[in-house]
């Protein structure tokens, strides 16, 4: 999707589920708006701009998805924001910081649209985000069988290719959209937006969003998301916070998985806090296990709360 970072252009966006039939964005076509409308659940249109703009949307994201200035950025409390270093041959710098301001604006647009359609009905959405192999669809399929008796829950899980963990969560007991990317490297609001529609989540429930394994891009992409939920893994290393700062700034909580693991590997909890809070001074941490158990307990009332605080936004909103 980002000829900034290397993603391809040619192959499609395909949404799967919950039901077996899918909705292909066609990434090297145009997705003619000016024919039909995508309602997403929220009994109304949902607007590109109007959505009924005399011109083809491209899905195709032909454009560079890395933010050359942006207000995610991984500085420090206090510092001024770092430029990452986006180069694309034949394009000025000010090109690409206006091309990206204006996907992220586009972008920004879906996930108000988003977060208003779940906001109102007390939805509670969780953006997973992780390097691939840190255990987060381990940890969906455990919580879910802890939560489902207690909570509706319903999943959006986002891959290149294959519906092998939708197919997994569908296993465990939840409602699943397989979202894949082809070679895109992130989910975006627009996708996640045709997901709700098909899912439907029902009032008061939880809504978890296992984006593509990347700690890049997905920092970026706002979601209409409650927040975002950085997963880190005891065998990928401590430094990881510093290694990619962005991702860490964004996410409201990380979650240390595969704690089990810790007396075979070398990995330092108080120093990976640490890290963390260099770029993110306000962020919480819970180790956990999926295969024991161990910090779930603390994961599962941290959700509580989250939910708490949405019942009692929606409560102030309602109208009296």
């Amino acid at each position: 999707m980002c000829t900034v970072c290397g993603c391809g252009t040619a192959d499609s966006v395909s949404i799967h589920g919950p039901e077996g039939h899918h909705h292909d964005h066609g990434h090297g076509r145009h997705h003619d708006h000016d024919s039909h409308h995508h309602d997403h659940g929220q009994g109304r249109h949902h607007d590109h701009d109007g959505h009924r703009h005399g011109r083809h949307h491209d899905h195709g994201h032909g454009h560079p998805h890395h933010v050359a200035e942006s207000p995610h950025s991984g500085s420090p409390a206090g510092e001024p924001p770092r430029l990452h270093a986006v180069h694309a041959p034949g394009t000025s710098h000010a090109r690409i910081v206006q091309v990206e301001q204006d996907i992220l604006g586009e972008n920004d647009r879906f996930a108000a649209a988003n977060r208003a359609w779940l906001g109102a009905r007390g939805v509670v959405a969780l953006n997973l985000v992780s390097s691939p192999g840190s255990g987060k669809t381990t940890l969906l399929v455990r919580t879910i069988a802890d939560l489902c008796d207690r909570v509706p829950i319903a999943v959006i899980e986002g891959d290149q290719q294959t519906a092998f963990d939708a197919e997994r969560i569908r296993a465990a007991g939840a409602p699943s959209v397989q979202i894949n990317t082809g070679k895109g490297c992130h989910l975006d609001a627009h996708m996640v937006g045709h997901a709700i529609e098909r899912l439907q989540p029902e009032p008061d429930s939880l809504l978890f969003i296992e984006n593509v394994g990347n700690l890049v891009c997905p920092a970026a992409f706002d979601l209409g998301e409650a927040c975002k939920v950085v997963m880190l893994s005891v065998t990928e290393g401590e430094d990881k916070p510093l290694k990619y700062p962005d991702m860490f700034h964004a996410s409201r909580l990380m979650l240390l998985t595969k704690i089990d693991l810790l007396p075979h590997v070398a990995f330092d909890v108080d120093r990976c806090l640490s890290y963390a809070r260099r770029v993110n001074r306000d962020i919480e941490m819970l180790p956990v296990s999926a295969t024991t158990g161990k910090g779930l307990a603390a994961w599962y009332d941290w959700i509580a709360r989250r939910r708490a605080c949405a019942s009692g936004n929606r409560s102030v909103e309602a109208p009296v």
